[in-house]
């Protein structure tokens, strides 16, 4: 009997094992290898001329990088920009799911609608922003200019004073509505009787926030906080279409790799800096927030 259990196990894990398999192809390929190869290419001077060679190295890279003022200003701008637009999209997507959660006529269109700046092509969204912010006809700066708080010709989006507030209040405005559908779709599950029960105790809006809705909420707002910290932390596309100016660190790396003269070994050495920075960054979240 147990010989058969013994077979049936291994069965079953083999199973598993060839089911698994494809998964586990893609993601070597796809992200494994890459990554392997980025920290192969960070001790190299990598040559993009044909028929030279690469020229190891060594440290000489991270040395150069750890050293150099634009990538700590580049590093700090990023850390700011990553924090305010978590921040932002959470405080926002958490006041709009609870919004969403109240029954009022139409409400099922509006929940929709709230969707639009996240389901929109990028394309699309940047080309209307870039016209909103556009110097003396664009409608924002018509209207701001129009009560004496700036001058019309003030470029917002390619001054690099202003750059990184406008990219940043875009990637607050593009992404909140991710942040609440996953709030909205915990709050909709969260049991009736725990505010019915607090009402029967006296206990007010803010005391049923703050003792039943936030802690229900709290594994939800982690996860997505976690989430949302990588992805801004790395995000290329939406900040370089919308302002080249911006910064940050994602920038960085590629006016390094491919703007003037390349230094993608230089470029490849940043690159795996603020991999291991945000594995040890993520591994602290995980144990200390999310408590995994």
């Amino acid at each position: 009997m147990q010989a058969k259990a013994g077979t049936l196990e291994k069965k079953e894990a083999s199973l598993g094992w060839k089911l698994i398999l494809p998964t586990v192809i893609i993601i070597g390929g796809l992200i494994i290898y890459p990554v392997i190869y980025n920290i192969f290419l960070s001790f190299f001077e990598v040559s993009i001329t044909p028929g030279r060679p690469n020229v190891f190295v060594g440290l000489q890279n991270y040395a150069e990088v750890l050293t150099d003022p634009g990538f700590w200003r580049s590093f700090g701008i990023t850390i700011l920009f990553t924090f305010l637009t978590v921040t932002g999209g959470i405080v926002l997507g958490l006041g709009v799911a609870l919004m969403m959660n109240r029954k009022f006529f139409g409400r099922p269109i509006v929940r929709a609608l709230i969707l639009l700046p996240y389901i929109t092509p990028i394309i699309a969204i940047v080309f209307a922003w870039k016209y909103v912010f556009l110097p003396i006809d664009g409608p924002l700066v018509r209207l701001i200019s129009s009560i004496g708080l700036m001058d019309p010709g003030v470029d917002l989006i390619n001054n690099p004073n202003n750059a990184f507030w406008v990219v940043t209040i875009f990637n607050i405005w593009r992404n909140f509505p991710f942040v609440y559908l996953m709030i909205l779709s915990r709050l909709q599950s969260i049991s009736k009787t725990y505010y019915e029960a607090a009402e029967i105790d006296g206990a007010s809006d803010w005391a049923k926030f703050r003792f039943i809705t936030l802690p229900e909420l709290y594994f939800v707002i982690g996860s997505v906080a976690l989430l949302r910290g990588i992805w801004n932390f790395y995000k290329f596309d939406e900040v370089y279409l919308m302002s080249k100016f911006a910064g940050t660190l994602p920038i960085y790396i590629y006016e390094k790799a491919f703007i003037g003269v390349p230094q993608q070994g230089v470029a490849a050495s940043i690159a795996t800096i603020l991999f291991v920075v945000m594995m040890l960054l993520i591994a602290y979240y995980v144990k200390k927030v999310l408590k995994w």
